[in-house]
């Protein structure tokens, strides 16, 4: 099986939207696929993906999963960015 990768994950234009809407805040699938020109399940795939490579979290909160992004899943890309960077 072939490890997650963040990179290829944020490679996507809707998973960047996905991103870009939950840096604002914690949202639902359907508040997020409101967004876009895809399907909801669609919108779940994507999650999913940026679920497997730590990006994002999520809590349920009833019958309702909350997503979030994950700031220890951006730090790992931030120190991979930072090596290239003089100082």
């Amino acid at each position: 099986m072939i490890e997650p990768d963040a990179f290829m994950a944020i490679a996507d234009g809707n998973r960047r939207h996905l991103l870009e809407e939950l840096r604002r805040g914690p949202k639902t699938v359907n508040e997020l696929a409101s967004g876009l020109p895809v399907s909801r399940p669609a919108v779940s795939q994507h999650l999913k993906v940026l679920l497997d490579t730590g990006l994002v979290s999520a809590r349920s909160e009833g019958t309702k999963r909350i997503y979030a992004i994950n700031d220890d899943g951006f730090l790992k890309l931030n120190i991979w960015l930072d090596q290239f960077w003089q100082e």
